[in-house]
């Protein structure tokens, strides 16, 4: 795997853990340990994941999440509990793709790494706030359901097909982006009309005669 493809996996994986961390963990976990996929000597890091504890930890993280995630209001309060866990996550996982003897480079692909697990976490909070606006409960676990979709595909994507993950990563980077942009515009709306209901309103006074 030359590094094309390792800088590929690596920005996926990172990107997907601002998603999904637990899930992105549990999955690559699994298919370690069962033999489902064939890393190669480069990502011998990664065998700290097949760790039956891991994997244990990882699912506890996967279980909770499913069902956090899909109840209006507390799926925001767990991206806020993780806006500090999924990034050091997305890079410490990039850290551990990259390779080990060259010190440059696993120092550019954490920080780029925890940068690109931000920006996916960022762009997920976004979008469930805008969500939750809906009175409704049912859009937001179509939007979470659909996430453990995605996230489990590309995941399985990155591993098997390091270059098509690459091009699958630059959209996810645009798509993100959009919805960070979209997700400011909606909080710029909603503060607006709370500070507009919120001022006293100025009532006709009849001048004394």
């Amino acid at each position: 795997m030359g590094p094309v493809e390792l800088f590929s996996l690596a920005a996926s994986t990172s990107l997907l853990a601002g998603w999904r961390l637990y899930l992105v963990t549990l999955v690559t976990g699994l298919a370690m340990h069962f033999g489902w996929i064939a890393l190669p000597a480069n990502l011998h890091m990664l065998d700290v994941l097949a760790n039956p504890w891991v994997i244990g930890a990882a699912a506890v993280g996967t279980f909770a999440e499913f069902f956090a995630d899909k109840i209006q209001f507390v799926d925001s309060a767990w991206d806020a509990i993780h806006s500090f866990i999924r990034p050091l996550g997305g890079a410490l996982l990039s850290l551990a793709i990259v390779d080990s003897s060259n010190t440059t480079l696993q120092v550019v692909s954490f920080l780029l790494g925890g940068g690109a697990a931000l920006l996916a976490h960022t762009g997920k909070a976004g979008a469930r706030a805008m969500v939750n606006a809906s009175p409704e409960p049912y859009s937001n676990i179509a939007v979470s359901a659909g996430e453990d979709v995605v996230t489990t595909g590309l995941m399985a994507l990155a591993i098997a097909n390091p270059v098509l993950a690459a091009i699958v990563a630059v959209f996810i980077v645009l798509g993100t982006g959009w919805l960070v942009y979209k997700a400011r515009r909606f909080m710029k709306r909603v503060l607006g009309s709370i500070n507009t209901l919120g001022q006293p309103r100025m009532k006709d006074v009849t001048p004394p005669s």
